[in-house]
């Protein structure tokens, strides 16, 4: 192996283990000598690879958008010429694995107690998520022949994105519902 695939892979291990102690017992139990411990390296290790608790928290955000993120990409690949159908399985995808994630549930209800320290990368300091699922958004979206200028357009899947994002967060119907939603709204205005 690399030295690059041995950092990652150490990586990897630092955030599963603040992914199954945040899970477990919450973010404020996450402490850089506890995932030490964890993984079976030094305190200085896990330092190295993932930096400051606030960079770790961002790492497991990532890896968890990332996830989010495939389901999307499988729905577009799915769906090659039916962009409403893209949308509207990929909503759906999205909520289903928003529904069981063990993560964004620690996140979301820490909101009912003191540890929120994670809450604002998913809402109110969310610019590299939106900006991320926007992107792979606009990567899909592209590929099919709109009507639509591209501001226009890049306004469609910012609204959708944060719709999605909305649901995710504070869930109002089942996923197959808001999907159904999501995707008429995106009907009316992309057709």
């Amino acid at each position: 192996m690399t030295s690059g695939t041995v950092s990652r892979t150490m990586r990897d291990r630092v955030v599963d283990a603040a992914i199954r102690v945040t899970t477990e017992r919450g973010w404020a139990k996450v402490t850089m000598s506890r995932l030490a411990d964890d993984v079976g390296v030094s305190r200085q290790t896990v330092y190295n690879e993932v930096g400051s608790k606030n960079d770790l928290a961002e790492a497991m955000v990532e890896r968890e958008l990332a996830r989010f993120l495939s389901v999307v990409v499988e729905a577009f690949d799915a769906h090659p010429d039916d962009l409403v159908a893209a949308i509207r399985t990929s909503t759906r995808g999205v909520l289903e694995h928003a529904h069981d994630n063990r993560l964004l549930h620690a996140v979301v209800s820490a909101t009912h107690g003191a540890d929120t320290e994670l809450l604002p990368l998913l809402t109110t300091n969310s610019e590299a998520l939106l900006s991320t699922a926007k992107a792979v958004l606009v990567e899909r979206v592209t590929t099919h022949d709109l009507d639509l200028p591209d501001d226009r357009r890049d306004a469609v899947v910012d609204t959708v994105v944060r719709v999605v994002l909305s649901h995710v967060m504070q869930p109002s119907a089942d996923p197959v519902a808001t999907a159904d939603d999501v995707a008429w709204i995106a009907a009316r205005v992309l057709r």
